[in-house]
């Protein structure tokens, strides 16, 4: 491995400096960075072979630039935490084609530039698509993290704060060379470990099938489902790379996703997920680092994917899922596990076009399945447009289906009220005397705002949603209505339950998060917690005291990321619930961009861990 050596000069905005140039490492060398900003500077003189400098990454502090324990976490005279232990070499394997294969390769990336980017340069990238616009700022990636120890604390982590909280977030490995939607970037999960009161953080990438390959070839080659596969230029991609998949420049059929989105600890296994793919099996280290251990098809009985948002039954153990597709029937299917990972049998629900189901919900006896507005219709590529579409002919419904049902005949379906399209439900529960169903979920509009450009004023209210089994009709209220809450969740003890409390960020300004909101579902109060100015946040975690089976539904403490755009400074806040009052803040040695979800796994689970 080569010498490496560095001078980076660190000022506030340095989160928008390239990060792809630290990263890559099929960059020549030496390598410049400079900023786009006036008030950052980022210079690096690399001096080390291509293998090398991917592994060495590197947005990381040194160690005279690391952030100083602020005085009221440590004693001055205690020494400073240990330097991060340097990354792993990783050889830089070249791929080991015949010579049909270089030359295919040859031929197909002459293709590439001169066709399908010339077909792209002919339309401009829409927001929703431009990397300039999606992965800006604090939402560009970073490059992997060691595990680092005995981090500042301001304030005192809770005694049954004892585990580690991970989050997952798109990251992409390789600068875009097209179109590229924050959703498609490769999964990378940020790990903090707290262990009597000390805590340590790492963040790694999961080794999707995706990332291994494109990490071999040294450049995307995968499409981006949302950023680069609407018009014709997307249907040039698709061709392009059915193309390399045939003379096996590429190989599928371990699977294409990037298992950036949801996070779930099921059956002794922590398991991330998009909605792409089979989900990924991580390991925790007990020094606190995240190890990939592979696609994970329970032992071969899963055979389609699964989406981001299972359920976990709090007193069943159970899971419960969702998979679709956009190609072929069935558009949809339900299953299920037993606690010991046992899957039950698919359940197709007919749907009449395929539709995208990010989330659905579950209560004791039934599952609440969402089929809703934003469809896929591939077709709209031939006419030069997305193929994830907002179908304003359709009416949004809900099926309610018995959990344990093996097929889909018993299911009813309860049109939902007007303007209803919810991204993620946070909670359903019964109500027997009325013979209703309610769900809680925010209702955003408009319902492709994710997806799509446009001029319409963003809104996603929490909402509560009654679904009269009896009658088949529907209504609604909003709980918090002017407020826009997104991504969050009640306690995990209370789903499928009915709850009091639900932890929301606040998506203010879109897409940001100013704060997290602690919302009443009945009276509609609300508390918040606003992280300041430059201050922006993510998805919200309550983790129960566990004091024992009388505590109240808010006895517990949230955990969330917050970053400071000013100082670069990132921090995990834990946050009294009760009184939505900062009770410690971990600082972290690394800018962690916003993300998606996460989960917090308690220590005597992870002793368990397969």
């Amino acid at each position: 491995m080569g010498s490496l050596s560095a001078k980076v000069i660190f000022s506030p905005s340095n989160a928008n400096t390239n990060p792809f140039r630290l990263h890559q490492h099929h960059l020549s060398l030496p390598l410049d960075v400079r900023p786009t900003t006036s008030n950052a500077a980022l210079r690096c003189s690399l001096a080390t072979p291509p293998s090398a400098l991917h592994s060495a990454l590197i947005d990381l502090p040194s160690s005279s630039s690391r952030p100083a324990p602020s005085s009221s976490s440590s004693n001055s005279n205690d020494p400073p935490p240990p330097p991060p232990s340097p990354l792993p070499h990783k050889e830089n394997t070249a791929p080991n084609w015949n010579l049909f294969q270089r030359v295919a390769a040859s031929a197909l990336d002459a293709a590439e530039k001169a066709v399908v980017q010339g077909l792209e340069k002919r339309h401009p990238l829409p927001k929703t698509a431009d990397p300039a616009v999606q992965i800006a700022g604090n939402f560009a990636p970073v490059a992997e993290h060691p595990v680092q120890h005995e981090l500042p604390v301001r304030g005192r982590i809770p005694k049954c704060v004892e585990g580690v909280y991970v989050r997952n977030g798109a990251n992409p490995l390789f600068e875009p060379i097209a179109g590229h939607h924050f959703f498609d970037g490769d999964g990378m999960i940020h790990a903090v470990r707290i262990r009597h009161g000390l805590a340590s953080y790492s963040c790694r990438y999961t080794r999707t099938s995706r990332l291994v390959q494109e990490e071999v070839l040294g450049r995307p080659i995968f499409p981006k489902a949302i950023g680069e596969l609407h018009g014709h230029s997307g249907i040039a991609r698709l061709l392009l790379f059915s193309a390399r998949g045939l003379c096996g420049l590429v190989d599928p059929s371990h699977g294409m996703g990037v298992a950036n989105a949801g996070l779930v600890y099921f059956n002794d296994r922590l398991l991330a997920m998009s909605e792409d793919d089979l989900p990924y099996q991580v390991r925790i280290t007990e020094a606190g680092d995240l190890q990939t251990v592979g696609r994970y098809s329970f032992n071969g009985q899963l055979q389609s994917a699964m989406i981001a948002h299972p359920k976990v039954d709090p007193e069943t153990g159970e899971l419960f899922t969702l998979s679709y597709d956009v190609v072929k029937q069935p558009y949809l299917k339900y299953f299920s596990f037993k606690p010991d990972g046992t899957k039950s049998a698919d359940v197709a629900i007919p749907l009449e076009q395929p539709t995208m189901i990010h989330d659905f919900a579950i209560t004791p006896r039934f599952v609440v399945v969402p089929d809703q507005q934003v469809v896929f219709q591939l077709h709209q590529m031939l006419r030069g447009g997305s193929p994830l579409v907002y179908d304003s002919t359709k009416t949004p419904r809900f099926g309610v289906l018995p959990r344990y049902a093996t097929d889909a005949s018993p299911i009813r379906w309860v049109e939902a009220p007007p303007g209803c399209f919810c991204f993620h439900l946070w909670n359903a529960w019964e109500e027997v005397e009325t013979n209703e169903v309610v769900v809680i979920g925010s209702c955003m509009t408009p319902p492709d705002a994710v997806f799509n450009d446009t001029s319409v004023p963003f809104r996603t209210i929490l909402s509560e949603i009654r679904l009269d089994l009896g009658t088949g009709k529907s209504s609604g209220r909003e709980i918090a209505p002017g407020l826009n809450l997104e991504a969050g969740m009640v306690s995990r003890k209370k789903l499928g339950r009915k709850s009091r409390y639900a932890y929301l960020a606040v998506l203010e300004p879109w897409p940001k998060v100013s704060g997290v909101a602690k919302v009443d579902l009945g009276t509609g109060e609300v508390k918040k917690l606003v992280h300041g100015e430059g201050c922006y946040g993510g998805e919200p975690f309550f983790v129960p005291s566990g004091n024992g089976g009388g505590e109240e539904e808010d006895d517990g403490y949230v955990l969330t990321f917050v970053h400071n755009e000013a100082t670069a400074q990132s921090e995990l806040l834990i946050i009294e619930a009760k009184e939505m009052k900062v009770e410690a803040a971990i600082k972290l040695p690394s800018r962690v961009p916003y993300g998606f979800h996460g989960t917090f796994i308690s220590s005597k689970d992870l002793q368990a861990q397969a």
